[in-house]
């Protein structure tokens, strides 16, 4: 089974939806088996490369209070916790333009590190508050998952994957995405949102059954 996951490493949803993906298929194996690729999404295209603090950016966009804001967050919390993944929101915490991260991603899907690069970018952007707007902390990331820190140094100070992303969104733009995290299952169906792991697995369920059957 093919699962493309559309995705930003800004996203907390992302990363629930993920952890309740794998749950699924770990109860559906070996029965089932999945090949999951991440691609990109910049829930803030615009964004400067400074980025902006991460409740200033909530009430600016959504128009959410502080109360509002510290109720989300710990509803987060609690189904991070549940799915297996630690949310540390800290007052500090920024929002950032995710364009280097996908292109970072791009180059890791070609080594096969794709999947080990996108979640110790979540950690470090959810858990463990870095600045993922940061080149240093970035090719720190790089060098922990395995991949060339030299290399990563050379996409980050040029453009090569540019125009690879920038192609792709244009590519889940036209099929009608527009929220992350969506998961488009083997070319035709799609699941959007941090879903729990039943439904996910009642799902995965369901396609298998109507790929065998077609």
């Amino acid at each position: 089974m093919k699962i493309e996951i559309v995705s930003d490493p800004m996203c907390p949803w992302c990363v629930i939806g993920y952890k309740n993906l794998s749950q699924a298929l770990t109860e559906l194996a070996p029965e089932l088996r999945a090949e999951i690729s991440w691609q990109p999404f910049e829930l803030n295209p615009h964004m400067p490369l400074a980025g902006q603090n991460l409740r200033e950016h909530l009430v600016e966009k959504y128009g959410m209070s502080t109360e509002q804001s510290d109720s989300n967050r710990e509803h987060i919390r609690e189904l991070g916790t549940k799915a297996g993944f630690s949310f540390n929101f800290a007052d500090d915490g920024i929002m950032i333009n995710s364009f280097d991260c996908h292109r970072l991603l791009a180059w890791a899907q070609e080594q096969g590190k794709q999947n080990a690069l996108q979640m110790a970018l979540f950690t470090a952007h959810f858990s463990d508050n870095q600045r993922l707007n940061d080149r240093e902390t970035l090719l720190e990331i790089v060098n922990q998952v395995g991949l060339d820190r030299t290399r990563g140094e050379e996409i980050l100070a040029g453009d090569d994957y540019r125009d690879w992303v920038r192609s792709e969104q244009q590519r889940l733009h036209q099929l009608g995405i527009s929220s992350v995290p969506t998961f488009i299952i083997n070319d035709q169906y799609s699941i959007s949102g941090g879903q729990p792991a039943d439904v996910f697995r009642q799902a995965l369920q369901q396609i298998q059954a109507e790929t065998v059957g077609a």
